[in-house]
C-alpha cells in the first residue's frame, strides 16, 4: 500500500489535485481512498456529486469503480473523542465533584481538525482489507508541516509527563494510597497515555515508511516562490521530503496576446528555480483548463502523475537529522562535528540551543527538538556554522565523561 500526502499553497488548488491524483489511481484500477477535511459541499463539487459525501470517516462512500471518499468532521470526531475519554474518567472526575458534559453541550477546541486527520489516517491505513493507495488532502503548507510533525512532539511530551519508568510502580499504588490517605493516580490515566502513544507511534511509523510520500502544490508566481523558498528549511527540519512538486494551472507556452506572454514568462523562470532545488523531486507541470476543474471528466483532464507502487522510491519521506551526519574528527582536530541539511537557511533566521541530550532547532518559524546521537551526549557545543544549505555543529568532547585513550 502506498499513501500520498498532497498540501500546498493555499488557493493553488491541492484538493482539485488530491482528488484528480485519487481518480486517476482507482480508473488505473488501484482501490484508492480519498481523504479531506474540506467541507462537503466543496468536496462534492470538485468530485461532481450530487450531494456531500458522509461526515463519517469510518464509512467511506464510494464514489466512482474503485474510488470511496471519506470526509473528515472535526466536531464530529471530538464529541466522539471526548466523551470517551471522560467515560473512561468517571471515577476520577466523580472523585473531583466534576459534572460531566453530554454530547450537545461539545464544540471542538483548535487543533481537533489535525488530530482528527491524523486519526482518519491511521485508521485506515491499518483497516482490512486496507485499500492500495490513500491519497490524503492535508492542509495548506506551513499547518501541514506543523500537523505531520505532531505525532513526534506529542510523544515526547508524554515521555516527559509520564515516563515509563513511573509505570512500573503501579502495583504499589494501593499501598501508597493507605498510607498517604489519598487516592493515588488512577490506572487509567496511565492506559489512556498508553494508548496515545500507540496511536502517535502508529502515525510515524506510516510518516516515516517508504511508501509514503508527499505531494506538493502551487501555482506559479513570485509570491509562490518567495512563500516555497521560505518553507524549504523547515520541511527538511521535520524530514519532509517532497516527492514530486506539482505546478498548477500553467498557461499556454505561447500566445499572440503581450499580457498573456508575460505571465507565462513569469512562470517560466519560477518553474526554472523550483527545478534547481534538488533536496525535491521532479516538477510536474498542469496545464489551466480555462476554468475551475468541476467533476470526473475535468479531473480525467488533469494529466497527474501516478504513484509508484514500489518501496524505497523517490517519494519516501526521509527521517529528519540523524547520526548519520556525525563526523569523527578527533585525530585531526579534537573535535566531532554534526552536519544537519537546512536547504535555503539563513544565519539570521536560525537559532541552535543544546538542552540536556537533546538540541532544539529553531529555522524562521519552525522549529524542532531532536536527541543528540549517543556519541555526542558525552561533548559540549562549541561552535556552528551554515554553508551552503548545510548546519555543522561542532562538538568537543567532554574529559569528564570521555574514556581516556591508550
Amino acid at each position: 500500500m502506498r499513501t500520498v500526502l498532497v498540501t500546498g499553497l493555499g488557493g493553488a488548488g491541492r484538493t482539485t489535485v488530491a482528488a484528480a491524483t485519487a481518480l486517476a489511481a482507482a480508473r488505473a484500477g488501484r482501490r484508492t481512498l480519498l481523504l479531506s477535511p474540506e467541507p462537503g459541499e466543496a468536496l462534492a463539487a470538485v468530485l461532481g456529486l450530487e450531494a456531500p459525501p458522509s461526515a463519517d470517516p469510518a464509512e467511506p462512500v464510494a464514489v466512482a469503480p474503485g474510488l470511496w471518499v471519506a470526509r473528515i468532521d472535526a466536531a464530529a470526531d471530538f464529541r466522539t473523542e471526548f466523551l470517551a475519554f471522560q467515560e473512561r474518567a468517571g471515577a476520577a472526575l466523580e472523585l473531583l465533584g466534576a459534572a460531566p458534559l453530554a454530547g450537545e453541550e461539545l464544540t471542538e477546541l483548535p487543533g481537533s481538525e489535525q488530530f482528527a486527520l491524523l486519526r482518519a489516517v491511521a485508521r485506515h491505513t491499518r483497516g482490512d482489507p486496507a485499500p492500495d493507495l490513500v491519497v490524503v488532502d492535508l492542509p495548506p503548507l506551513a499547518e501541514a508541516v506543523a500537523l505531520l510533525a505532531l505525532p513526534g512532539q506529542l510523544r515526547r511530551y508524554l515521555r516527559r509527563l509520564l515516563p515509563a519508568e513511573r509505570q512500573a510502580a503501579r502495583a504499589l499504588r494501593p499501598v501508597l494510597a493507605q498510607l498517604a490517605g489519598v487516592p493515588m493516580p488512577a490506572q487509567w490515566l496511565y492506559d489512556t497515555a498508553a494508548g496515545w502513544d500507540r496511536d502517535l507511534a502508529a502515525v510515524e511509523e506510516l510518516l516515516a515508511a517508504p511508501g509514503t510520500g508527499l505531494l506538493l502544490v502551487a501555482e506559479p508566481s513570485p509570491a509562490a516562490t518567495d512563500a516555497l523558498r521560505a518553507a524549504r528549511p523547515g520541511l527538511a527540519l521535520h524530514g519532509l521530503r517532497v516527492g514530486m512538486l506539482v505546478a498548477n494551472r500553467l498557461l499556454p507556452a505561447h500566445s499572440a496576446d503581450p499580457w498573456l506572454a508575460g505571465l507565462t514568462a513569469e512562470q517560466n523562470k519560477c518553474l526554472d528555480e523550483w527545478g534547481e532545488w534538488d533536496e525535491w523531486g521532479e516538477v510536474h507541470g498542469l496545464q489551466h483548463l480555462g476554468r475551475e476543474p468541476r467533476g470526473a471528466d475535468d479531473l480525467a483532464r488533469l494529466p497527474v502523475p501516478l504513484p509508484v507502487s514500489a518501496p524505497g522510491d523517490a517519494t519516501a519521506l526521509r527521517p529528519g537529522p540523524s547520526g548519520d551526519g556525525v563526523e569523527d574528527r578527533r585525530a585531526e582536530d579534537g573535535i566531532l562535528t554534526w552536519a544537519i541539511p537546512l536547504p535555503g537557511a539563513t544565519k539570521d533566521r536560525l537559532g541552535l540551543v543544546r538542552r540536556g541530550r537533546e538540541l532544539v532547532l529553531t529555522v524562521g518559524p519552525f522549529r524542532r527538538i531532536v536527541p543528540l546521537p549517543s556519541v555526542l551526549r558525552r561533548c559540549t557545543v562549541t561552535g556552528a556554522g551554515l554553508s551552503d544549505g548545510v548546519l555543522t555543529v561542532r562538538f568537543t568532547p567532554d574529559p569528564g565523561l570521555w574514556p581516556e585513550r591508550d
